[in-house]
């Protein structure tokens, strides 16, 4: 799984380098094993990004990408569009992706992280279940890559964990209670995040069939 998340980031237009975060040995020896580069950090990080930025500090780059190393079917193309939000605007200091739900079973999912926009496209907030009173929507599934200016997101790095964050175990949310913003971009390709043993044969499916999960 983790090679295929590595050789598609490295497909993404305008990535300069790829490197997995990890403590775990057994994931560092995966990735060397097919050339990739990796480095180990410490075992006490609670969230991925509070992870990256330990690797972050020894890099000279402005802009930082996050992509989960559970999502095996996530399009290259999604990095540009979220890296896209901080070129052209200098304001911005992180960027998310956002899909609109169209599959009615996922609203109510809690695995499947929702995410409400302002009229600006800044992340009001996420949930895994949210409270509404219509079906109508539109309601947006959040997909987790993250994009950072490099300064932006040491600074998260040393902010204390959230009660909504810790609450939800959603780090993102550490961002918005501290007050700033992230840029939520809609984007036109889906992805899927193995977090149960129904969503792992869901991406061998289509893998074996070589399906894609874009629109």
């Amino acid at each position: 799984m983790i090679e295929h998340v590595y050789r598609r980031a490295a497909a993404a237009r305008g990535v300069d380098a790829v490197i997995v975060a990890t403590d775990d040995e057994r994931i560092a020896a995966a990735v060397a094993q097919f050339g990739g580069l990796v480095r180990m950090t410490a075992s006490s990080h609670r969230t991925g990004t509070d992870r990256i930025a330990e690797v972050a500090r020894d890099l000279a780059c402005d802009i930082v990408v996050n992509v989960q190393g559970d999502e095996p079917l996530f399009e290259p193309r999604m990095i540009a569009d979220a890296v896209g939000a901080l070129e052209r605007d200098p304001a911005v200091m992180m960027s998310t992706l956002r899909r609109r739900i169209t599959d009615p079973a996922e609203v109510r999912n809690p695995n499947v992280v929702k995410v409400a926009v302002d009229q600006h496209d800044d992340a009001l907030f996420f949930a895994r279940l949210i409270p509404f009173r219509h079906n109508d929507g539109p309601f947006y599934k959040h997909i987790g890559v993250y994009v950072y200016r490099r300064d932006f997101l040491l600074k998260v790095a040393a902010l204390p964990p959230t009660p909504l964050e810790v609450q939800e175990s959603l780090e993102q949310l550490r961002v918005i209670e501290h007050g700033f913003r992230i840029r939520a971009v809609e984007t036109q390709y889906d992805s899927i995040s193995v977090d149960t043993p129904e969503d792992l044969e869901r991406v061998r499916r289509q893998m074996a069939v070589g399906t894609s999960v874009d629109v």
